[in-house]
């Protein structure tokens, strides 16, 4: 069996700004939460690394958790 097919497309970008920003995965999942996205500290991981999948109604919530435009999440 090979790789599992990657799920969405802003993970590695998700990564990078949360490193960038000093946010550890249970602080984004905080402002998740904080911005109506009910998720886990899990999920972000999983996210990040490309195996959940993020619908077109995650990814505004996301980058306003994140506190950027939807576009930088398309690096």
């Amino acid at each position: 069996m090979g790789k599992p097919a990657r799920q969405n497309l802003v993970g590695p970008a998700v990564r990078k700004i949360r490193y960038q920003r000093g946010l550890t995965q249970a602080m984004l999942t905080a402002r998740c939460n904080r911005s109506g996205w009910d998720i886990g500290e899990n999920t972000i991981a999983k996210v990040e690394a490309r195996i959940r999948c993020v619908t077109d109604k995650e990814i505004p919530l996301l980058a306003k958790a994140r506190g950027v435009r939807i576009q930088d999440l398309f690096q």
